[in-house]
């Protein structure tokens, strides 16, 4: 059964903060807030939970649509082929926000990923979220909660998630209602910009 543990972006236990931390530096799975959907998600340095992450998910590990989470953009280049001027001033207007971008990959990536030549990635604009992976060090990999439910794609509900997941994640986070509108997904990994998916980010910000 998982722990099921309430955090809130103007009160943040750092007691329950590390404790988070610690299941994640464990290879368990996190349910956390987001700035758009609730996620699930793993360490980049524990391959058996991206294992276990990608068999949620119905999918083998090179198929699967994870992103990984940063706390900003400093520890990108570890992951990402060197990226020109435009490209980095798009992500600079873009994070912390609401936005996806795919990149092109690095040969740094951890070996379970070695078959992808590109990656999505996320600096999420939630203080709980943000607060995780500076203490953790090292990107998340994440998958959005998704709700069988035709009218709600994306579960919102804390106490549905904790009914529906508890049986197959470590730490569920309650932080109050999610939104149910998932990120603009933006492929930077071309020429030119290109969108994918139109979302909670808006596109006019960011210049394209």
């Amino acid at each position: 059964m998982a722990k099921f543990i309430k955090l809130y972006n103007d009160h943040t236990d750092q007691v329950l903060i590390d404790e988070v931390v610690d299941t994640l530096r464990n290879g368990g799975l996190v349910i956390y807030p987001t700035d758009t959907v609730y996620g699930l998600g793993v360490s980049i340095k524990k391959p058996k939970a991206i294992e276990k992450l990608a068999q949620l998910k119905g999918m083998k590990v090179d198929k699967a649509n994870f992103t990984f989470l940063f706390p900003d953009l400093s520890n990108l280049s570890e992951y990402t082929k060197q990226i020109d001027t435009s490209t980095f001033k798009i992500l600079k207007k873009a994070f912390p926000g609401p936005y996806t971008m795919i990149l092109p990959a690095n040969n740094k990536l951890p070996k379970i990923f070695k078959k992808r030549k590109t990656f999505g990635m996320r600096v999420p604009d939630n203080e709980i979220l943000r607060k995780i992976l500076n203490e953790l060090g090292e990107p998340i990999v994440n998958i959005s909660i998704k709700d069988e439910d035709e009218v709600l794609e994306y579960t919102t509900d804390p106490e549905l998630i904790n009914e529906k997941w508890n049986k197959k994640v470590d730490i569920i986070i309650d932080a109050g209602y999610g939104d149910n509108q998932p990120s603009t997904v933006i492929d930077l990994s071309g020429e030119e910009p290109v969108i994918i998916r139109e979302g909670k980010g808006d596109i006019d910000k960011l210049g394209l």
